[in-house]
């Protein structure tokens, strides 16, 4: 079985920045525990799986998995996505996924872009105040606020970009946490919003640009901030640049993607 492959650096410009995603075209889908295989082959952030869709709903069903599971939303490899999808037919100007626990998502050519820009838009998973003082303490932080999203999002704030980038989790604690998306976020310097992501539980101990959590991000600083549209860093080793807006009931992130391997899969 031959399986076509391409490596793509999403929310970024160059190669080598942004988070790398592996996109995977199928004809049907497989047994879930190849997926899975399939992704722990890889050793990305997240591998991406494409399944022409016949309910008419959308272009393609999408489904996403970290090297030890799948989850509910993967925004930068939706990003990916679109971009593989995109990049191979001219006359299409969107593409659309239907996905199983985040609805239909939708990634667009960016208006006025030159290149390979895009807008994806989300689901806006607003979070919610809830007191999480183990979450705080496995992420080495002082929290000003903290904050929950049913989906598994914890978004820790803090006082300041320094804070963001001096936060020291314990990834041994942050993993027995269980399965949940951690955030620490404050207002930037280098962006109006800057934030780091830890996923130890997948396997991913630091994620480089985490476009679900701006999902749950981008709500609550819309509100913060007095305005729909800003800017975001995601200030890992790699780091990402994410143009925000919130747009009713769905966020609106933009941002560049790079295809650094194109190559075909092979399995016995």
């Amino acid at each position: 079985m031959r399986i076509p492959f391409a490596q793509i650096d999403a929310f970024a410009d160059a190669a080598f920045a942004g988070n790398p995603a592996a996109v995977m075209p199928l004809t049907s889908w497989p047994e879930d525990r190849l997926l899975q295989q399939i992704a722990e082959e890889n050793n990305l952030s997240e591998t991406a799986f494409l399944v022409p869709d016949t309910s008419g709903d959308s272009d393609f069903e999408l489904r996403w998995f970290t090297p030890a599971a799948e989850v509910a939303l993967c925004g930068h490899a939706t990003l990916a996505s679109g971009h593989f999808v995109l990049s191979s037919d001219g006359d299409r100007d969107s593409v659309r996924f239907r996905t199983r626990q985040a609805g239909v998502l939708e990634v667009a050519r960016a208006e006025g872009a030159v290149g390979a820009s895009y807008a994806m838009a989300l689901p806006a998973w607003k979070p919610e105040p809830r007191a999480m003082p183990e979450i705080v303490a496995a992420l080495g932080v002082e929290a000003v606020e903290t904050l929950w999203h049913e989906k598994g999002y914890a978004l820790v704030i803090v006082a300041d970009e320094a804070a963001v980038r001096a936060a020291t989790p314990d990834g041994r604690a942050v993993k027995a946490l269980g399965p949940f998306v951690h955030i620490v976020a404050a207002r930037g310097e280098s962006a109006e919003v800057v934030s780091r992501v830890f996923t130890d539980y997948f396997d991913i101990p630091e994620d480089p640009v985490t476009g679900s959590a701006h999902a749950v991000m981008v709500p609550y600083w819309a509100e913060r901030l007095g305005r729909d549209s800003f800017g975001a860093f995601q200030a890992s080793a790699r780091g990402g640049r994410v143009g925000c807006r919130l747009d009713g009931e769905r966020v609106i992130l933009r941002g560049d993607c790079v295809t650094v391997i194109e190559g075909t899969f092979l399995l016995p």
